[in-house]
């Protein structure tokens, strides 16, 4: 009788884990992507522009140009943003920018800021190549990839296909199974995910100057992994390491050492 309750027993447990399991892999896409969905309100000094993804969606995005009074560099930069929020989150970084006299293209993914669709890793990828899309036939200059986080993946994978003038990757993780174990340790995240942004095989492909920017107080993406990024990149000219400095710091996102960083690869 105790032999068959433990049998039971062990069997329930099975039970359980493969329904977590399911229920991990159904819902991994929620636990990956933030979206802030509401359309943000328009910003002074940036224009609404549309996106035409090649499987049909028509995306909102935001340029700025060159600030009054700035030297015109007739350089473009495409900004991919994080896994959270939506464009209004990065206006600051889009003005710091164009004050350093870049034209700015703040990308949109699907299912964000008002914009249909859902997040996915192919989909990020239709997304960047629709911004790219629009800077070169519509602006018509030099492109730099600026990639946050998440948006370090989606660059680096862009990069590959279409290389840049330069690239700058804000705390960019290896690849979404190492950056996940940091924080579901207790989950096979290797098995389950759908999407896997592998930064670090992809790095070594790209020739172009490339520029790592990261935090020493990351609690999302751990230092060592950015740092990790930095030396397999091909085109390293720096590594920036701003001391303290947590994931959603504003000194990752307009600070004066992170736009320097920019300002030296320009």
């Amino acid at each position: 009788m105790g032999r068959r309750a433990l049998v039971r027993g062990a069997v329930a447990v099975l039970i359980a884990l493969v329904l977590i399991l399911i229920l991990a892999w159904a819902v991994q896409r929620k636990l990956i992507y933030f979206p802030d969905r509401a359309a943000p309100p328009q910003a002074a000094g940036a224009s609404e522009v549309t996106l035409r993804t090649s499987d049909g969606l028509r995306l909102g995005a935001w340029l700025i140009k060159p600030m009054p009074g700035t030297p015109d560099r007739r350089l473009a930069v495409l900004v991919a943003p994080g896994n959270a929020g939506n464009r209004y989150g990065r206006l600051p970084l889009g003005e710091a920018l164009a004050r350093l006299g870049l034209t700015v293209l703040l990308l949109e993914y699907r299912g964000y800021g008002g914009n249909p669709g859902s997040p996915s890793e192919q989909g990020l990828a239709r997304d960047a190549d629709a911004g790219l899309a629009y800077l070169v036939e519509q602006v018509r200059l030099p492109v730099l990839y600026y990639g946050e986080s998440l948006g370090a993946a989606v660059v680096t994978a862009l990069a590959v296909r279409q290389p840049p003038a330069g690239l700058v990757l804000r705390s960019p993780f290896e690849d979404l199974a190492t950056a996940g174990r940091a924080h579901y340790p207790f989950l096979p995240v290797g098995w389950l995910l759908r999407d896997r942004f592998p930064v670090t095989s992809l790095i070594s492909q790209v020739k172009v100057p490339t520029v790592v920017v990261y935090g020493t107080a990351d609690t999302v993406v751990p230092p060592a992994q950015s740092a990790a990024v930095a030396g397999r990149a091909a085109g390293l000219v720096s590594a920036v390491v701003v001391d303290g400095a947590d994931h959603n710091d504003r000194a990752l996102l307009d600070g004066p050492q992170l736009i320097a960083a920019v300002a030296a690869l320009i």
